[in-house]
């Protein structure tokens, strides 16, 4: 009979939190078990998971975090947030999603702990972001790098990854933060995310819709696909933090290119005349934004720790083709 191992995914409603999901179901982090997955949320799509634990809450909400917790999963990643453009312009909300929640999550996990003896010591994957940095920036940033966010949201995520840093130092968890560059392209509706632009541009046009380009051309950014992210967490859930040392964050692996070179890949994947939708609009509060944030990366920490990522922005286009375009619009690209 095979092992049975707990993993707690806490906005497992959301885009990467699904896909992580699924790839659990598919294939487990440890060869030999079986994943029992419980996932919570604001809500969960009807593709979700056949056989997942569905908690729908606030992650405010302390009791069924408590309730969760309970159970004591081995592994929880935790993706709930407020993204960086709601994160800004409300800051209340901001700071009690992407902060204060988090806080109470940890204490809960502290207070498990104690409550077992002290032989309770789950693996917390904590997806943090590249929004931790600010300007001015070298033109590559490496490891040794400080944060210094210049957004609210970069500064709930770093004020995160130190309280993550100091509750593993104690023993309570073993916690990593993970980095994660700008996901791309994702699958869906457009959210409230400043950066969400960078998929849009694409994701649109190749469901023949119009695209709003806020910034200029020349914007460059730090970009991973959504299969890379999957790859990321599961890589992050069974590495060996010993190897970390007292250094808890990791910057990860990505693919740096201008918002003229996103085009151009486009170009080169669907042709001429999908680059017709996509419709140049100024905006100058995201201009602001991404102007605040990094834009290329040397992660070799994470590479020596066997982190991958994607080649180049076209293999990240070529990724949402094969993972989430609808067949039919595959098919014309396929044709054309």
């Amino acid at each position: 009979m095979r092992d049975i191992e707990e993993i707690l995914i806490i906005g497992g409603g959301g885009m990467v939190g699904q896909k992580l999901a699924h790839a659990l179901v598919q294939a487990p982090l440890t060869p030999d078990t079986t994943s029992a997955l419980t996932l919570m949320d604001l809500g969960f799509p009807p593709e979700s998971p056949m056989g997942a634990r569905q908690i729908i809450a606030n992650v405010s909400d302390p009791a069924p975090l408590k309730a969760a917790l309970a159970e004591r999963p081995a592994v929880i990643f935790h993706f709930a947030a407020i993204v960086s453009g709601q994160a800004e312009a409300d800051f209340d909300l901001g700071w009690e999603v992407n902060h204060m929640a988090f806080w109470r999550f940890l204490e809960t996990v502290r207070h498990e702990h104690i409550a077992s003896g002290g032989s309770y010591c789950p693996r917390v994957v904590f997806t943090s972001s590249i929004a931790v940095f600010g300007g001015p920036y070298p033109e590559v940033i490496d490891d040794g790098f400080p944060p210094a966010p210049l957004t609210s949201y970069g500064a709930q995520k770093a004020a995160c990854e130190l309280m993550l840093a100091d509750f593993s130092r104690k023993g309570f968890l073993d916690g990593i933060a993970i980095r994660l560059p700008t996901i791309c392209v994702r699958p869906g509706k457009p959210n409230k995310a400043a950066s969400g632009f960078f998929s849009g541009i694409i994701r649109e046009p190749l469901n023949g819709q119009d695209a709003v380009l806020p910034v200029g051309t020349d914007v460059r950014h730090w970009h991973a696909s959504p299969a890379s992210a999957v790859g990321f967490l599961r890589h992050a859930a069974r590495l060996d933090t010993g190897q970390l040392g007292q250094r808890r964050a990791l910057n990860l692996p990505g693919v740096s290119c201008t918002v003229e070179e996103q085009i151009e890949a486009l170009r080169d994947v669907a042709g001429n005349d999908v680059l017709a939708l996509i419709k140049p609009q100024p905006d100058p509060t995201i201009e602001a934004i991404v102007a605040g944030w990094p834009r290329n990366f040397a992660p070799e920490r994470a590479l020596a720790l066997g982190f991958t990522a994607d080649a180049d922005f076209r293999s990240i286009i070529e990724a949402y083709i094969r993972d989430d375009l609808a067949p039919e619009q595959a098919q014309r690209l396929r044709l054309r």
